[in-house]
């Protein structure tokens, strides 16, 4: 099983984890409400979890303007 970081603003991929003795727990996917796994979580035709997150060039445009987080996407 590949777990794929992939920012969810500019679709910049982040890293990849491989592994299959790696749980929800570990990987702190237990903290999430259903709602916000349903939003952050999904897999590919091939079982793999894409989880999206925000990375650092995006998070900083949305620090320094609130209202971009209005978009689905950014880029930079």
């Amino acid at each position: 099983m590949a777990i794929d970081y992939i920012c969810r603003y500019c679709n910049a991929f982040l890293g990849k984890l491989e592994g299959d003795g790696l749980t929800d727990q570990d990987l702190g996917f237990d903290q999430l409400t259903p709602e916000e796994r349903k939003d952050i979580i999904t897999s590919d035709a091939n079982g793999n979890t894409r989880v999206r997150v925000v990375c650092e060039s995006c998070q900083e445009m949305l620090d320094n303007n609130p209202d971009l987080s209005l978009y689905p996407y950014l880029f930079h």
